[in-house]
């Protein structure tokens, strides 16, 4: 993805925060790159100045156009994310925006895990026993993680014992994903994967 397109997501998700505490409406505005009306998973990732998580959420298949996954998914992780109170007006000055750009997930055969896991280039999905979890690829790489830890990290966010990859009823998925973000609030955006 060109680094204008991941530069205007960013600066969108941005946006779209700002204009709710404004308007209190939804965004709603005709982007300018074709690549962005074609449906895709996305998350977008709010994080302090300092690197503290703030809110993600986002949506792991590709169920809307980029742009509208983007502006949604950023107002949900601003004032949605159950772990997290809203954000409030006078936050956004320091807290940085971060959009990623997911592919479809694939299963990956049990025979390949853990070894087939790659970090930076992966992210997970475990699924099974009627609950799932999603951690995203810049996060193993943020925290050091091998690929052994990576799955059982995801497996316990899916609310699983670390080893459940290893039961039979639970499928581990893999997708890889581009990631933009600002470097300072309203600042340079970068591509980090």
């Amino acid at each position: 993805m060109r680094g204008e397109v991941g530069e205007y997501l960013v600066r969108l998700a941005r946006r779209s925060v700002e204009h709710f505490f404004r308007e209190h409406t939804v965004l709603d505005e005709r982007p300018p790159f074709k690549e962005v009306e074609k449906k895709s998973g996305a998350f977008v990732t709010v994080k302090t100045v300092g690197g503290s998580l703030r809110g993600c959420i986002g949506y792991p298949l590709p169920v809307k156009p980029l742009y509208r996954a983007v502006i949604e998914t950023a107002l949900l992780a601003a004032f949605d994310d159950p772990r997290f109170p809203p954000l409030e007006e006078e936050e956004l000055d320091r807290v940085l925006f971060e959009v990623s750009i997911l592919t479809p997930p694939e299963k990956i055969p049990r025979e390949e895990l853990p070894t087939g896991i790659k970090i930076g280039r992966d992210g997970l999905i475990v699924e099974g026993l009627g609950r799932s979890g999603l951690l995203l690829p810049q996060v193993a790489v943020e925290e050091g993680w091998d690929p052994r830890t990576f799955l059982e990290h995801t497996c316990l966010k899916a609310g699983l014992p670390p080893d459940c990859w290893k039961d039979p009823d639970v499928t581990v998925k893999r997708f890889s994903s581009i990631v933009f973000s600002e470097l300072s609030p309203r600042g340079r955006v970068v591509r980090l994967l």
